[in-house]
């Protein structure tokens, strides 16, 4: 959606569903997605989608229980145990967090799990489909920005990740160099101190992200742009992540990483 102002085509950033109205502050934006000269992207819930990529891969669990769960139950649960164990050992490498995310929802659930198969969960992220939007994107990006990550995952699942989607990252910064889980503020000191050594400065880092906790709160404690990628506009609640207490701003707000490139065609009349 877009407005004028002062005679300049800007954003209208839109309204938030129902159940997340009136808890931010959404305006007109003098910014334009050109005056970036980096991205940095969480890929998971932004490229990758990571909760159809859960819910499938807690099917050997699901379906041991009596009763059906609702997708935002699986999720909801989900987000807990992983955000509690991310926060209580945040040295352990994300299969290796998985599998013990997997055992406690067994756990809470009532059914048995081996750890063979809390294992064979950890795993899972490989296979975690991506966005069907998301490759064709990031080919557009990267001709005109850098591309970075800066993800919760480790080294290796990011690999198998990447070859979905069809472009090689000019920097990729996980939680396995940090030895620390996003939204803790190391996580994005690490990546604006390394950035600024291949010549990127702060204000020139657009963050794109889905996860309000995870990452757009983080960003505006560092004063950095940021763009949401409104994956769940259409769904209740915050999925696969916690609720992120205050309601971050963000500067962009794009329901997918289709419009996103729309967006940038736009400003350059493309």
């Amino acid at each position: 959606m877009e407005g004028r102002v002062n005679g300049e085509t800007e954003r209208l950033q839109p309204a938030r569903p129902e159940h997340l109205t009136g808890q931010t502050d959404y305006r007109f934006t003098s910014m334009r997605l050109g005056q970036f000269k980096a991205l940095t992207f969480d890929v998971y819930g932004t490229l990758i989608d990571w909760e159809t990529g859960m819910v499938e891969g807690l099917r050997p669990l699901t379906d041991k229980i009596g009763r059906n769960l609702t997708r935002n139950e699986i999720l909801e649960a989900h987000a807990y145990y992983e955000s509690s164990i991310q926060r209580q050992t945040s040295a352990k490498i994300y299969p290796d967090l998985l599998a013990v995310v997997y055992k406690r929802l067994a756990e809470e659930w009532g059914v048995p799990a081996s750890w063979d198969e809390c294992l064979s969960y950890g795993r899972s992220v490989e296979h975690w489909p991506a966005f069907p939007d998301s490759a064709d994107a990031l080919v557009y990006l990267k001709d005109h920005f850098k591309l970075v990550v800066l993800s919760n995952v480790d080294n290796g699942s990011l690999t198998h990740s990447n070859k979905k989607l069809g472009v090689t990252f000019d920097a990729a910064y996980t939680a396995e160099d940090f030895g620390s889980y996003k939204p803790s503020q190391r996580n994005f000191e690490y990546m604006i101190e390394h950035l600024a050594r291949l010549g990127i400065a702060k204000h020139e880092i657009l963050h794109t992200a889905e996860s309000m906790f995870h990452d757009h709160g983080p960003a505006n404690k560092f004063g950095l742009a940021n763009c949401w990628i409104y994956r769940r506009h259409d769904k209740e609640g915050f999925g696969a992540t916690m609720h992120p207490g205050k309601i971050p701003h963000c500067d962009f707000v794009f329901n997918n990483m289709a419009d996103m490139v729309e967006a940038h065609k736009a400003e350059t009349n493309v």
